[in-house]
């Protein structure tokens, strides 16, 4: 058994304009760099290994929070293929009712030239299941559904069970067999509360 510590990057200014960011290695912000800067990692993990998405958003976030992270491709963002750089306001008024079936998928939903979240969550355990020490992991938001999705059996159709909250970590625990379980969402990352543990 070993434990994970899932965290979504900082802010970009995509992200505040709420631009689909796949695979596009758009920056951190000023704000996002500034907001990362002052995220501490509970007491607890203070020494377990950092691995990161290879986008520069992550690998950024977890340097700008005094880690030093190794880029681990397995945790690269969902694949959004041609739909990366727009809102999804836009897609869904572009789409119209065939988008709206696509995305009714959960699970199996899949932008044109893309991946599913199904296919995300599956190269994402097949890749934390080669760990063999408690990990910090800096990610994405499809990433960290897709694997939610696994440990809490939602099919992601209809309302997440569990609302993910940005700066914060998020525990699971990951078993034999890659049985994947959520443990403590929602870990503030803010200072005062990793010196609480």
């Amino acid at each position: 058994m070993i434990e994970i510590l899932l965290l979504r990057h900082a802010p970009t200014q995509w992200n505040a304009a709420k631009r689909i960011q796949g695979r596009t290695d758009v920056p951190l912000s000023a704000e996002g760099l500034e907001r990362a800067a002052g995220w501490r990692l509970p007491a607890a993990a203070a020494d377990w290994p950092v691995l990161s998405s290879p986008l520069g958003r992550a690998v950024r976030t977890a340097e700008a929070m005094g880690l030093g992270p190794a880029p681990f491709q397995p945790l690269i963002e969902m694949d959004w293929g041609r739909l990366e750089g727009l809102r999804l306001d836009e897609i869904r008024a572009r789409g119209g009712t065939g988008f709206a079936a696509n995305e009714a998928l959960g699970l199996d939903f899949r932008p044109e030239g893309g991946e599913s979240p199904r296919e995300v969550g599956a190269r994402a355990l097949a890749g934390l299941s080669a760990l063999d020490r408690d990990t910090v992991c800096v990610t994405h938001k499809g990433v960290l559904r897709a694997l939610f999705a696994r440990a809490l059996d939602w099919d992601m159709r209809g309302k997440a069970p569990v609302t993910l909250r940005d700066g914060c970590c998020h525990r699971l625990v990951l078993r034999e067999g890659g049985v994947l379980s959520l443990e403590t969402p929602n870990i503030p990352l803010d200072a005062e509360a990793a010196t609480r543990g």
